[in-house]
Order: C-alpha cells, then structure tokens, then sequence
C-alpha cells in the first residue's frame, strides 16, 4: 500500500511522524469539549454526595432548596425516575449500581449520590445543593483493607481464572538453591483526567442525545438504553473531543443524573463532576496486598513461581484487580500458581485505571526478580533472559512474537547497563547515592470486532467514519495515516471523523485495543473502496461509500499468547538524611507492534513511564478509617509528579510488527507504565542497599529504612 510516490519511490504514511490533525484546534480553542458546547435553555445539574459512609437516607429537606432563586427541580430516592440495572453491558459485565442514582434510600460508602439539584445556572445550582439538608441513620463501616482480612475470596478477572496452578511449590522451592519470599503493596490511586466528567442529554423528537467525555459512544449509548429501557437506536451519544480517561470515561453517574433531570424537565441539562467527586464517583485503582514467592536452581532457573495478589471492592460491585496476572505471561516454572483474590469493604467501587493489574502486579514481581538477582548473584536482565518461557506459562499458547530480550539488549547497549556495579550503596555524588535498575513489562495486545465507514466525495476526498473515541493518544491521527495508505493518497485528502454512536459499534479506547480494532476495519473499508473506484471504469466515484464489518476476522485469529512487551531502566539519586528520591534518567526499549505514527507514539510511551515515576515515588490516597472518606480528595492532597520530577525519559522501539494484524500493531497506550514503578525501586535498592516493597517510596520511608538498615 502506497501513500505517494517521489521520484519512484513509495512512500508510507504509517510508520512516519505526523502532527496531530486536530492539533490546531485544540491550541487555538476551537476543539470543543464537552461542557463546552452550547445549548437553548441549558439547565445545570449538581450532584449531592452522602457525608456519611454506611447508612440510609431518612429524610432530604427539599422544599427551601426548591424556593431558592434559579432552583428547577431536586432529585432524589423518592422521586427520581425508575431505572433497570438487571442486564449484562457491552464489555460482558454487569453494571455498577453506582449509576443507577436516586433508585434506594441505602448508602454504601462516603460519596454515595444522594440527589441532583437543576437549576438555571451553574452558580444557582451549586449554591442550592450546598445547601441541601440531608439526613441519615448511620451504621458501622468497614474501610479497612489490609493482608490478613477474613472475608477474601478468589474471582476470574480480565487476567483469567482467579486461581490457577500446576505442580508441586514446597517440593519445588525445598529444591531450590535460592528462594525469596516477600510481600509488596501498592495504594489506593486515582486518575483523574485533566477534563472533569460531564455530561448534557436532552430529548430530540422522542429520540434521546447525549454530549459526553467518554471513552466510547456505543458503550455509553448501550448503557443508556438499557438502563431506561429504551431501542438502543432511539439513543444518540456524541464525544468528538476527550481530555483524558485512563479507564475512567466510561458510563458514569452523572451521565444518568442528566438523562433523568432532561427527561423531568424536558430540556436540556449538564451535570458534570467536581474535581472532588471525582475521587468518590469515576473510579480508582484498589490498593493491593501482594506475596510473591520464586525458588531457583544454581544455573537461575525458576523452579517455583507463586504469585498472589489482593485487592478491595465495593460492598455493591465486583470489580478485581488482576495483579497476580503478569506472572502467568512473564516467567514460567515447573510449579506454577497464581491466584487473585478481593474482598468487599465499604468503599466507592473501584474501576479499571491504565494498564489494570499489570502496574501493580509488575512491581511485585519484577522486584522479586530483581531480589532474586542478588540472592543468586545473576545479574538482573540475564536472571530474566535464562527464564524467558518458550510458550504461555498458564495457557500452553505459542506467543504470536515475543522481543522481550531484543528490548533488554538494547536498553542495556543505550544505558549503558555493561559498566554497572551490582553491588549497592558504592556510587555517590556529594550528599546523594546513586543507582540503577531494569524491569520487564508486558501487555495483552487484543483486538475486537469494529465496524467503519469509507466514503469516496465528489472533491477526491474521502472521509471514513468509524466509532473511535481519541482521549489523547493521536489516535484520529494514526487512523488517518492508516486509511491514507490503505486508499494510497495522500494524508491530506483523508478526514476521519469519530466519536459518534451513529456510526456503528466499534472497540472502545481501552485496553490498548483501540487503534488496533479500528485500524483493522479502517483499512478493511479503505481497501474495499480503493478496488470498487479501480472498477468504475471511469464513472465519477464519488458517493461511493464501503462499509466493513471485522467480526469474522478477529474471530478467525488462531489462538495465541499476544502482548506488546519491554524493558524498563531508571537511574536515581537518594539523599538518605532527607529521604528525597530524584529520578535521573529513564529509558524504556519497547517490542509493541507497528508503530503507526512515531511522533505520537512516543508520548504514550513516556507519558507512562512518568505516570511510573509518580507511582513509585507519589501516588496516594488515603482513606480515613473513621469517616470512610479521603484525605485531600482533589490535586493539592493527591500528589502527582510535576515538571521538576521528570528527567530525561526517552522511549524506542525493536522491530516487531505482528503477523496477523493487518497494520502489524499490538497496542502502546498502557505498556509505558508496567514495570516503570519496579526499575525505579530497584535502582534505589540499587543506591541505598535497602530494600522498599511499599509504594510510594516516601520520605519518610527512606529515612526510616536506612535507619534500620
């Protein structure tokens, strides 16, 4: 497939760096989001939260709200129209009741919505929910999350089965020349999107529309529509334009406030969430408990791997956190066993938050490996090059391609790796000790059935439309370089056009499956165009439009392991007087597919080594055990990394496209952050000689660690 040619040449459009197509726009402000779209007689909805963690609602005083200036209408549990919630949704799960508002007088866990005001303006309707009088009957809560809780239970989740096992572990590890046996634990953590949720439905004609920031239209609309009992066809969602998701964006509670507000008042209304509410309302990622246990023989081969993670819940919803799940694809041993387990408290329900299980899980066990390392005295890349499986630990798979040590041996050649001393605490510069350290990291790489839309206009342009949503990967960029090479034009005569629920059911953006699914059917349609205008013979082709449908493709892919994989390297600086960490360099070597646009590519690769960076050494949340709720809900109290956190980060690729993928791509948008946290604790492992299994790497910590080292 050709772009252009020059002088004879053909050139490619993937695998060449391109400027966002909507780039300008989105500098000049003419990009508009969400709660920036403007509607006739917009009304405005504020979510009121419960200040209390368990209970029921006794009673809500709405009458002097409804006499205050601007009011519209109060909703709450006795008033609020009815929904169903009995029904399984677009990606196999069931929903959290969460957004099923104002349907029941209990209250689960702090932050619970208790009712919506509306009012003519914003102000008028934040002034009159801060007003509102709510009162409960409170009960006993339970927030407590720690290793030893008694309620835990095992649960399949997106990484498998929530047990699995194979041989015999205490034979294995009495076998062993050298076993670790440690438990790690990661915090609760939020990704809250630079854009707040919002939301503004209103009825058109019996048909209803929804202007939202989601990460995909069909998948709100499906919602939607099954919540109120609607034809999914009678349900319109739009979401041209998203500041962020992470995993956040999906069907939310303040989507099904404004549907029922439009529906009451027959108008429009917007609600969208606070800064604040979002910690209670868009979901987080659950803290996790983890044991890891590796025994090995005198050569570094693994004879025992034991790997298991867990993880909290609400007590409303079941949703786990996999982190057990990278140890099934990373390293296998002759006794295998892994197992993920939750248990319910009375917390918000946690969610899916980029790379889910994955980040968590490979801080365990990439720092077990690296402990591993010293104990055996192998260095750390050829301890994990000697146990790379031959197929799928758990799942006996062949591994589609798997250029994990091809990663390793060039990030070792570009850091520099060679000249390290592994023995730790020696390097020091004035009042700081210096380190390194390397992590694998690995994601699945899948693809689900889409459909799209390519149109040859009557100017020779053409315009393809598929039901993607780009929250800031590039991905309307990439998918223009994809039908440009598929139609063989230029980039310029190609517009894409996403992020409308009319256009078909499409992958959401998630799971780093999202260009991969929709590139798939971008380039199904465009190639099907370009061999019916090569037919015409000479009639005008424009008007000529060529839809395509992947399900049978994706269904046909033989069965296989598939995962983008990588290596990660960090160097850091310790103060251990101040317990001050200072990431110097970090370099991550990737084997993720065709990279279809380098320039954007590179982002998502290092925008999520710095999420790393703020996992290992920032990232937070903490809840207060006696009211249930957080501490510093908003971005004063919730740490991230800034600008004078991040050093020289730099990210490449291997060669390593995938056979069966009509573009050759895996997925990018979450390996970046898997193994990143690990590299980092291993380097200050590195530095100081002491061990840290609990992020973050605080202060605090360091000092208190090198006091008893």
């Amino acid at each position: 497939m050709t772009t252009t040619t020059t002088g004879g040449t053909a050139v490619r459009a993937v695998g060449t760096a391109h400027s966002r197509v909507e780039g300008r726009d989105k500098v000049t402000g003419a990009a508009r989001y969400a709660a920036e779209i403007p509607f006739t007689e917009l009304a405005y909805g504020w979510l009121v939260l419960s200040t209390v963690t368990r209970g029921r609602i006794s009673s809500v005083e709405d009458a002097p709200v409804l006499a205050m200036p601007g009011v519209l209408a109060v909703l709450h549990h006795g008033n609020a129209p009815r929904v169903d919630i009995d029904y399984v949704g677009m990606l196999g799960m069931r929903p959290d009741p969460t957004v099923a508002v104002f349907q029941h007088d209990r209250v689960p866990h702090a932050g619970w919505p208790v009712a919506l005001v509306v009012a003519e303006t914003s102000e008028q309707a934040r002034e009159a929910a801060e007003a509102l009088v709510v009162h409960y009957e409170e009960e006993p809560h339970d927030v407590a999350f720690s290793a030893g809780h008694a309620d835990a239970y095992s649960m399949p989740g997106p990484a498998g089965p929530g047990v699995t096992g194979k041989g015999d572990l205490e034979a294995q590890l009495a076998a062993s020349s050298f076993v670790l046996d440690a438990e790690y634990s990661t915090p609760e953590e939020h990704h809250n999107p630079m854009e707040p949720h919002a939301a503004t439905a209103h009825w058109d004609g019996g048909r209803l529309e929804v202007v939202d920031s989601n990460q995909g239209t069909i998948w709100v609309a499906a919602e939607l529509a099954s919540l109120f009992s609607l034809d999914p066809a009678s349900v319109h969602v739009r979401s041209e334009h998203v500041g962020g998701g992470f995993g956040s964006k999906g069907v939310r509670a303040h989507q099904v406030a404004a549907v029922m507000a439009a529906t009451v008042l027959s108008r429009p209304v917007r609600v969208a969430m606070t800064r604040r509410q979002m910690f209670s309302l868009a979901g987080y990622r659950s803290p996790t408990t983890q044991r890891v246990r590796l025994g090995v023989d005198a050569a570094g081969r693994l004879l025992a791997l034991e790997h298991s993670c867990l993880s909290l819940t609400s007590t409303v919803h079941e949703f786990i956190e996999s982190g057990a799940g990278p140890a099934r694809v990373m390293y296998d041993a002759p006794a295998h066993h892994t197992a993920n387990r939750v248990v319910r408290l009375d917390v918000p329900s946690p969610t899916f938050m980029r790379a889910p299980g994955e980040a968590p899980g490979s801080f365990a066990l990439e720092s077990a490996l690296d402990e591993l390392a010293e104990k055996s005295g192998i260095d750390p890349i050829e301890l994990r090059v000697r146990n790379e499986p031959e197929v799928g630990p758990v799942s006996g798979l062949p591994f589609s391609s798997r250029n994990l040590t091809a990663c390793f041996r060039e990030g070792a050649r570009r850091f520099g790796w060679a000249d390290r001393d592994p023995r730790p605490g020696l390097r020091r510069e004035g009042r700081w000790l210096l380190g390194t350290g390397t992590a694998a990291a690995s994601f699945f790489a899948g693809a689900a059935p889409s459909t799209a839309a390519a149109t040859a206009e009557a100017d020779g342009t053409f315009t393809v439309r598929i039901n993607a949503a780009d929250i800031g990967t590039g991905a309307r960029t990439a998918l223009t370089l994809v039908a440009a090479d598929a139609l063989q034009v230029p980039t310029d005569r190609v517009r894409v056009r996403i992020g409308d629920s009319d256009f078909g059911q499409a992958m959401i953006a998630g799971g780093s499956m999202g260009t991969r699914s929709w590139a798939w059917a971008v380039t199904a349609a465009a190639e099907e165009l370009r061999e019916r205008m090569a037919l015409s013979d000479g009639i005008p082709p424009e008007g000529i439009t060529v839809r395509s449908d992947t399900t049978a493709a994706v269904g046909a892919l033989a069965q296989k392991e598939r995962h983008s994989f990588g290596a990660q390297f960090a160097e850091v600086a310790v103060d251990v007087a101040t317990g001050e960490v200072r990431v110097r360099r970090m370099l991550g070597i990737f084997a993720a597919g065709k990279i279809v646009n380098p320039l954007t590519a590179r982002g998502q690769f290092t925008g999520g080594m710095i999420w790393g960076i703020s996992m290992a050494l920032h990232e937070e949340a903490v809840r207060d055990r006696n009211t249930g709720a957080l501490y510093g809900a908003d971005l004063a109290g919730y740490h991230v990394a800034s600008n004078a956190d991040v050093p020289l980060v730099e990210a490449d690729w291997v060669d390593d496209p995938d056979p069966d993928d009509p573009v050759g791509i895996k997925g990018i948008g979450e390996i970046g952050i898997v193994g990143a946290a690990a590299a980092i604790a291993n380097a200050v492992w590195h530095a100081t000689g002491v061990r840290h299994r609990q992020l973050p790497i605080r202060p605090d910590r360091v000092i208190r660690a090198d006091a008893h080292a």
